[in-house]
C-alpha cells in the first residue's frame, strides 16, 4: 500500500511497521520505485530504486521531514520521466553538479553523452567508459568550457596514462573524447575536435591476437583431445560447441535454453547479450543438436546451458573453457576460448566460403548500426549450409582424413 503522511511521521527507528524490532535501517515502500529508509539513529532518507541497463539503481531524494511525501513523489517522477527518454537519473545529477561552465563544461557534455548513447551498449562497455573519463579526464578538463579545449591540453591528460603503462588505455580515452568532442559539435557546444589533431602523437599499440590453431592436422589433434576430454561433462559439451559454433566465448557461456529451438536447428542470441546489440542468428548443424541432446537432461530445467559450479542460477566461469583447454595439454600462446573464432574464421575463408556470411556469422561489427539491426538474418540459408559443413569438416579432422584446407567452394 502507498505511504501516508501519518505512516511517514509515525515511523519509529528500530520498529519496523509489523511491529518487529531491528538494529538496522529498514524500508517503507511507497509506489514507482520510491520508499522510506528509516536509521537506527532516527533519520529518515527518500530513497528511488529504478533499473538502467538492466542495472538495478538508488537516488537519495532528501531527508524527511524537509522533503515532504509530496515533494518525494513530485522528485521521482522527474526522475522516471528521465528514464522515459533514455536518461539515466544518477548520470542527469552528477550533470547537474558541474556549474563552473555550466552546460558547456567538458564532464557535463561527456554525462549528457553517455547518458544517452549507453543504453545501446552492453553494461560492461557502459561502466568501463565512464570510468575511464572519469578518473583519466574530469580532474583535469572536466571543469573546462568544452570549446576551449585545444589538443596539446588534450594530450597532456593522455600523456599522464601513457605514462603509467597504460597505453592501450590512453589510445581508448582520446577515441572516447572524440566521441564527446564531435556530440558536442552536432549540439552547437564546440567547433571542432581537437582528438583529430592528435593521430600519431601517441605511440602505436600492438595488435593483440588471440592464439589460434588453424593447421587442419593440428585442428584434427586439437578435436580428438577434445573429444577425449576427462573433466566435467557438462565442460566437455561446452568446449566441442566452443569448436562448432564459435561464438563469443561470454555468448557460450551465457547462453540460455529458451534461447533454442531445436526443432529448428537455431540459437537466437538476444541482442542485449551481444556486443553490437543486435539479434544473432547460430543455425545450428546435426553435430550441435545432438550434444545440446545429450546436455538436456541434466541442466534442461536450470536457466543456463552451462551454469556454475557453485549455483544454477549463473553461468559458468569466464575462465572454464581456457583451463580446460589447458589441461587438455595448450598453454595460452597455442590456443584460447576465443581461438575458436580464429580457427573458424581462418579455415572457412580458405575454403572459399562467401566472406560476407563468414563476418555475418562471426557477428562482426556492423559499420550501420540501423542496417545491422535489419540484416542479422542476412545470407542465413548459405550460413545454415556452412554450419553443417563446418561441423562435417571438424569430424572429419578428428578422424585423421586428409583434408585439403584451401578448397574453393562452389
Amino acid at each position: 500500500m502507498p505511504l501516508t503522511d501519518i505512516k511517514v511521521r509515525n515511523a519509529k527507528p528500530c520498529i519496523k511497521p509489523d511491529g518487529t524490532t531491528t538494529t538496522k535501517s529498514y524500508k517503507v515502500s511507497d509506489e514507482r520505485g520510491l520508499y522510506l529508509e528509516v536509521a537506527p539513529s532516527g533519520g529518515k532518507w527518500w530513497r528511488f530504486k529504478y533499473r538502467f541497463s538492466g542495472k538495478e539503481k538508488r537516488l537519495s531524494l532528501g531527508v524527511y521531514p524537509d522533503v515532504s511525501l509530496k515533494q518525494a513523489r513530485e522528485r521521482r517522477d522527474d526522475f522516471r520521466r528521465q528514464l522515459a527518454d533514455g536518461i539515466d537519473p544518477s548520470d542527469a545529477r552528477k550533470a547537474e553538479k558541474v556549474t563552473e561552465a555550466g552546460l558547456e563544461s567538458f564532464e557535463y557534455v561527456a554525462r549528457e553523452w553517455h547518458s544517452k548513447f549507453s543504453s545501446n551498449w552492453t553494461e560492461g562497455h557502459a561502466a568501463r567508459t565512464l570510468i575511464r573519463i572519469e578518473n583519466d579526464v574530469f580532474p583535469w578538463l572536466g571543469k573546462k568550457n568544452i570549446k576551449e579545449i585545444n589538443a596539446p591540453e588534450l594530450l597532456a591528460v593522455l600523456r599522464r596514462v601513457e605514462n603509467r603503462g597504460a597505453l592501450e588505455t590512453a589510445h581508448r580515452i582520446n577515441q572516447i573524447c572524440g566521441q564527446v568532442f564531435r556530440y558536442a559539435i552536432a549540439t552547437g557546444r564546440a567547433e571542432r575536435d581537437p582528438s583529430a589533431d592528435l593521430k600519431g602523437a601517441l605511440p602505436p599499440t600492438r595488435v593483440k591476437h588471440h592464439s589460434s590453431i588453424t593447421e587442419p592436422r593440428l585442428i584434427g589433434e586439437l578435436m580428438r583431445a577434445i573429444n577425449l576430454y576427462s573433466g566435467s561433462f557438462i565442460t566437455g559439451i561446452a568446449l566441442k560447441l566452443s569448436a562448432l559454433l564459435f561464438v563469443r566465448p561470454g555468448e557460450l557461456r551465457q547462453a540460455e535454453w529458451s534461447e533454442f529451438d531445436l526443432e529448428n536447428n537455431e540459437w537466437r542470441i538476444p541482442a542485449e547479450k551481444m556486443k553490437m546489440r543486435v539479434l544473432h542468428i547460430v543455425p545450428l548443424s546435426k553435430q550441435a543438436v545432438e550434444l545440446l541432446m545429450e546436455l538436456q537432461p541434466l541442466t534442461g530445467r536450470a536457466k543456463y546451458l552451462f551454469p556454475s559450479v557453485r549455483t544454477n542460477t549463473r553461468p559458468m566461469s569466464n575462465n572454464t573453457i581456457n583451463a580446460a583447454l589447458r589441461r587438455l595439454g595448450y598453454t595460452k600462446e597455442q590456443m584460447t576460448a576465443h581461438g575458436f573464432r580464429s580457427m573458424a574464421s581462418t579455415i572457412l575463408n580458405e575454403q572459399g566460403w562467401n566472406r560476407d556470411a563468414i563476418e555475418r556469422q562471426l557477428a562482426h561489427s556492423e559499420r550501420d548500426g540501423v542496417r545491422a539491426a535489419y540484416n542479422y538474418a542476412q545470407y542465413l540459408s548459405e550460413r545454415k549450409e556452412m554450419m553443417q559443413s563446418w561441423a562435417d569438416y571438424l569430424d572429419s579432422l578428428a578422424n585423421g582424413a586428409d583434408i585439403i584446407p584451401i578448397k574453393l567452394h562452389s
